[in-house]
């Protein structure tokens, strides 16, 4: 039985906060973890269903509510699709 969609976003989630992976691994797939140029926040990219999804950890220096759970020692990560549709995960969910 394949994963679900969510089941698969708290899978990236866990492999690349939680576990602090190099790389997360869905099924057969490798998808490297890198770090954003300006902030150094974790992200990677990777396919669901035929769709691009990439997870981006959270900025802790904005001032949105997911960024002060970040300040906070939240792990918080927002997923982006192509198609523009905004998931976040955090500790603890």
């Amino acid at each position: 039985m394949n994963p679900s969609f969510e089941q698969t976003l708290v899978e990236v989630w866990r492999q690349v906060h939680a576990e602090n992976a190099d790389a997360a691994e869905l099924g057969t797939e490798r998808y490297p973890v890198r770090r954003t140029t300006k902030r150094g926040l974790r992200q990677v990219d990777f396919v669901f269903g035929g769709h691009e999804i990439r997870g981006l950890g959270q900025n802790p220096d904005t001032k949105s509510r997911w960024a002060q759970m970040a300040r906070s020692g939240k792990k918080v990560m927002q997923f982006l699709s192509t198609a523009a549709t905004w998931r976040t995960w955090l500790t603890g969910r």
